[in-house]
């Protein structure tokens, strides 16, 4: 095992290397061959993104959709080495339209703390890049569990006005105070937390450990809560969408958590096959209370 790691932490960066310096329409084929091998190869991915998919949709996905949330997913892992590596005015020019930027410039006008909420959808890395040129935006951050890859990640996040915070409370008071000093912090609001960090919300019908801090930000000072995503363009680029909640995000903390998991389902079904369904939303926590019947 220790073998393992030591080869795993020498080739893995030279191959993302390797990756970063290939053309974003080639790593977008590549991408989407090896997504639909995956899936092809792997039963239990397959199952899993079959599965979760029909319940979004509340029918059996098509073959079409099936493959195409397939390549989607590995169209997503390999274009992450070329938006770290790449200078960032190159990879914002692949930006090729930006749909309901006035919903930002009206919260800004505001003068109002602003959340924003990028779930698992199309390139979610290339928003806060794109946020960054305009605004300061700080992010919470999780390191990845390969250590060797974390330089590398840091480096590709943390650009222009950008900054990181750690996923502990540390960070979370970091995003709190940005938000009060007029900029703008980000989170995955899908990312299934911690035991003790979040409740049971239903998500496309089912029970989801949903995190709640996204709804405990939306409560500082009365913020303004907007969803970001980039819609990725087939061996293109990518367009970014900036859209307010369809459903207010009111009332108690729960409250808050299933309004954003409603809403998260209204915004994922505007591009099904772009949202990452081979990612375990549904999991349990370990030492967490069963979901409820």
């Amino acid at each position: 095992m220790l073998a393992k790691h030591r080869l795993a932490s020498l080739l893995l960066p030279r191959l993302l290397q390797w990756l970063g310096q290939r053309s974003l329409p080639t790593l977008h084929r590549l991408g989407g061959a090896a997504g639909l091998a995956t899936y092809w190869l792997a039963s239990r991915y397959r199952q899993h993104l079959r599965s979760n998919l029909a319940r979004a949709l509340g029918r059996e996905p098509t073959r079409k959709e099936r493959h195409g949330a397939a390549k989607n997913a590995g169209r997503m892992m390999l274009e992450l080495p070329w938006i770290w590596q790449q200078p960032l005015p190159r990879v914002l020019s692949q930006v090729l339209d930006v749909e309901g930027w006035e919903h930002l410039e009206a919260a800004r006008a505001e003068g109002r703390p602003i959340l924003a909420l990028t779930p698992h959808i199309g390139c979610f890395e290339i928003t806060s890049l794109y946020v960054g040129e305009h605004m300061p935006v700080t992010i919470l951050y999780r390191p990845p569990k390969q250590t060797y890859v974390e330089p590398l990640l840091r480096a590709g996040r943390a650009q222009g006005a950008v900054s990181l915070a750690p996923a502990d409370l540390s960070g979370v008071r970091r995003l709190i105070r940005a938000m009060r000093q007029g900029e703008m912090a980000g989170l995955l609001p899908d990312q299934a937390p911690g035991k003790g960090e979040g409740i049971w919300s239903p998500f496309f019908g089912k029970p989801a450990y949903t995190m709640t801090l996204a709804a405990r930000l939306s409560q500082v000072d009365n913020a303004i809560v907007l969803f970001f995503w980039g819609e990725r363009f087939s061996r293109r680029g990518w367009r970014i969408h900036v859209s307010p909640p369809t459903e207010a995000i009111t009332g108690s903390l729960e409250e808050r958590v299933h309004a954003i998991n409603r809403n998260l389902e209204s915004l994922i079904l505007r591009c099904p096959t772009q949202y990452l369904w081979g990612y375990n939303r549904y999991k349990r926590p370990a030492g967490a209370e069963p979901p409820p019947q």
